[in-house]
């Protein structure tokens, strides 16, 4: 395509909300504008992007192992989890939050990762006994009041399921965190339950357990079964019991692991001390995210100059130009080098403008094409063209009838 036919917009200086040089160069490329929104190079990069893969899978069907191979095609070196068959590019400014375990090679989304949980010290169960808690509507001042570290409590959470506006309880021990990820992989989509829900199922705010509430999903996180002796609430406003145990004391629907991973917990299969971090999730099981592929390409593919972008995610395969002489047509012979090198398959982006020189330089060095191909003077009155490699390497003069050679080579 012609660069005068597109609506391209370049930029020399950074913008001022760019997080990384990566992301600066992206703006300034035209890739997105400056409120990210995705401009057309950026529509057709993530095009080439998905043409690729799209091809890959049409060869070795769409897989988690495809998935694989396409990114290492892609020269990137991301995470693997055989877990969740998520894969990851590790990035500060990555959304997702990652652990990792540098034992065994355990990676997982903090929001999905298992961990060894340590149980409570082992006690003989005691009888529940109800006590008065005056002003105690929280773990932390249960806690205090009591006396006893957060992980003797039992933390109630409740919620409505949207598809049938199921009441649901959840139970886990006070010190841990409730992963959402984990609830909604067991119960679908929900919502906070609001007080006037809560209070029609039997259960009181600030002091509720699932013992006594009806017609309630009750789920339980698996440690609450290795954590003797809890307390929990006792459904009516200042009163707690101590000493409770399930299944003894109320009957779980469901025991799974619902609570989220802490960086420096024990590795799930080696123990080892996890790690953690952010980075980007490249894709789930066979489904590449492609919104969020080529922000962590032009991380990782850039220089000072722009963008320098593999082959299969650069908008155009040639980025051609001319550069206009005293004696010779070069807008002519560049013309046709265009339909030669548009008729054999490639995509091209043309440099029509009339512009400078280093306009067009700049320009072809921030958008990042594999190739740039310049039609000047010099060259062409000896029948050639200098040709150019965005990555890297000289300058090299290829005879214009040896140019499409050139480039499949």
């Amino acid at each position: 395509m012609k660069y005068t036919e597109l609506n391209i917009q370049t930029h020399r200086e950074n913008p001022a909300n760019a997080r990384t040089p990566g992301a600066a160069l992206f703006v300034r490329a035209g890739y997105i504008s400056h409120s990210g929104e995705l401009l057309e190079l950026g529509r057709r990069a993530i095009q080439r992007a998905r043409r690729a893969y799209e091809a890959l899978a049409g060869t070795h069907g769409a897989s988690y192992d495809t998935a694989r191979s396409y990114f290492t095609r892609l020269d990137l070196e991301p995470f693997y989890s055989r877990e969740s068959q998520e894969i990851f590019l590790p990035q500060e400014t990555g959304e997702t939050e990652l652990v990792t375990c540098v034992g065994c090679g355990y990676v997982s989304s903090r929001e999905l990762a298992r961990t060894r949980k340590t149980p409570c010290s082992s006690e003989a169960t005691l009888p529940a006994e109800k006590v008065v808690t005056p002003e105690c509507p929280t773990i932390a001042a249960l806690a205090a009041f009591m006396g006893i570290p957060q992980e003797k409590t039992a933390k109630a959470l409740m919620f409505t399921r949207l598809s049938d506006s199921q009441f649901v309880f959840v139970v886990i021990r006070g010190d841990m965190t409730l992963s959402e990820a984990k609830l909604k992989k067991h119960i679908g989509d929900f919502r906070l339950a609001s007080e006037a829900e809560i209070i029609a199922h039997g259960a009181v705010p600030g002091y509720a357990s699932p013992i006594g509430v009806h017609d309630t999903l009750v789920l339980v996180d698996d440690l609450i079964l290795q954590s003797p002796n809890l307390v929990a609430g006792a459904n009516e406003h200042g009163f707690h019991l101590k000493n409770v145990n399930a299944p003894r004391d109320f009957t779980p629907d469901l025991v799974a692991d619902l609570t989220l991973a802490a960086v420096t917990d024990p590795c799930p299969e080696c123990g080892y001390k996890l790690d953690g971090g952010n980075a980007i999730r490249l894709s789930t099981g066979s489904q590449i995210h492609f919104d969020a592929l080529l922000p962590a390409l032009v991380e990782q593919f850039h220089d000072d100059k722009g963008l320098t972008l593999p082959a299969s995610a650069a908008p155009f395969d040639v980025y051609l130009m001319h550069v206009p002489g005293k004696t010779l047509d070069t807008l002519s012979a560049a013309e046709k080098l265009y339909q030669q090198i548009t008729e054999s398959g490639l995509e091209v982006l043309f440099d029509n403008r009339d512009e400078r020189a280093g306009v067009k330089f700049n320009d072809a060095d921030l958008i990042g094409c594999p190739v740039r191909i310049t039609v000047g003077e010099r060259a062409l009155q000896n029948g050639m063209v200098e040709v150019k490699r965005r990555s890297g390497g000289d300058v090299e003069l290829v005879a214009i009838s040896e140019i499409l050679n050139h480039l499949k080579a």
